[in-house]
């Protein structure tokens, strides 16, 4: 017989969801959510921008490559 395992572990649903947030709710307290949020929202922000900055830098680095070829090809 055969016992299957799952290979991962699921998306928590609604009650493991509300499990966490009264988990942090005890740990930093109702006073500090809003920074923590804040916070944690500016971080997201930040990531977000410096993963576009290498995106536009790359993309940059492949157009010149390419004139780059084009020209030695002419």
């Amino acid at each position: 017989m055969h016992v299957m395992v799952p290979a991962f572990i699921g998306v928590p649903g609604g009650m493991e969801l509300m499990i966490i947030l009264a988990i942090v709710i005890l740990l930093f307290g109702a006073n500090k959510l809003p920074e923590l949020a804040r916070s944690s929202g500016q971080a997201i922000g930040e990531f977000r921008k410096g993963q576009e900055e290498i995106e536009t830098e790359i993309r940059g680095a492949e157009t010149s490559e390419q004139v780059s070829d084009e020209q030695e090809a002419a």
